[in-house]
């Protein structure tokens, strides 16, 4: 290390490459106890090595926040091992644009979303919280006593953006009969030639089974079942979304029955402001999609 001409630190080329070779290793190959390295113990690690006299988290950070590939950083996935994953999810996109085996929906054909949003505590708050003042946000007490907790089983109606659902104990096919009952007696999917159920690959609603229970329940009910970890192609997961962010965030419910009105209310307000989601994911974005996995795919088993 020396000092510049401004007087700050300066580093020779040398010792910036040495140090992101560093940041690439594992610590527990090292015998370091740590599922990662942090700026400062990069840092500090860099000093004990010998790489420089002196240097700080600050200074290893920008080092590493220009480079334009960071194997030192890294984000949880699920990989899509799903072996009919293109052609289960391209059912899923065909329904969102209207279409079933390549041909177009009917007006009597309806599409629906459905899943469940399992265990929604009521939480009731150990102390009252504090209103907002100037420069000051709202503050809401962190403990909170547990008042039971309700699963939220909801449909979406991907074309009329209507939604329906119940609470219940727990989840289970008697909760999804429920829904569906709910849903089934009455119109227009009482009367519709078809009504397409997409579902993820919950025990209550999944594979062949759970198709043949449904259309045993209703003849003209189809199940249709995402791809294995593909839930994001679900449209109710942007409702619940929704329901976590309007609803449930802060969690602050005397009891449970609370909860439980407080959920079915606004189910009944977002009804009078929806519209359908404008899905724009389509076909050949899912292909784009799997060829690039694909790539990755050969580029890992090459290295």
């Amino acid at each position: 290390m020396r000092l510049g001409v401004d007087g700050q630190a300066f580093f020779p080329p040398e010792v910036v490459i040495q140090v992101k070779a560093l940041a690439c290793e594992l610590p527990c190959e090292q015998g370091i106890p740590l599922s990662r390295f942090s700026h400062a113990e990069l840092a500090r690690q860099a000093v004990a090595r010998g790489l420089t006299a002196a240097i700080s988290g600050t200074t290893v950070w920008r080092w590493l926040s220009a480079d334009a590939i960071r194997p030192w950083s890294f984000r949880s996935w699920l990989f899509p091992r799903d072996p009919a994953f293109a052609k289960k999810a391209g059912r899923v996109l065909d329904l969102y644009q209207g279409l079933w085996d390549g041909r177009p929906l009917s007006p009597k054909d309806y599409v629906l979303s459905a899943d469940e949003k399992t265990s929604i505590q009521a939480r009731q708050r150990k102390a009252s919280g504090c209103a907002p003042a100037p420069g000051r946000l709202r503050r809401v007490e962190h403990e909170y006593e547990r008042h039971g907790a309700v699963a939220y089983c909801a449909a979406w109606d991907v074309r009329r953006a209507k939604v329906f659902g119940l609470c219940r104990p727990t989840t289970g096919i008697a909760t999804w009969q429920a829904l569906v009952d709910h849903v089934m007696h009455q119109e227009p999917y009482a009367s519709a030639d078809r009504v397409f159920w997409i579902t993820d690959n919950g025990s209550s609603h999944r594979g062949q089974a759970a198709a043949t229970r449904l259309q045993g329940w209703y003849k003209n009910a189809w199940l249709v079942n995402t791809p294995v970890h593909a839930s994001w192609l679900n449209q109710i997961e942007i409702y619940f979304s929704v329901v976590q962010r309007k609803v449930l965030t802060p969690n602050e419910c005397a009891d449970l029955q609370s909860l439980v009105d407080r959920v079915l209310q606004f189910q009944a307000y977002y009804e009078t402001i929806a519209k359908p989601f404008k899905w724009k994911f389509t076909r050949k974005d899912l292909e784009r999609m799997l060829n690039k996995i694909r790539q990755s795919g050969k580029q890992r088993k090459a290295a």
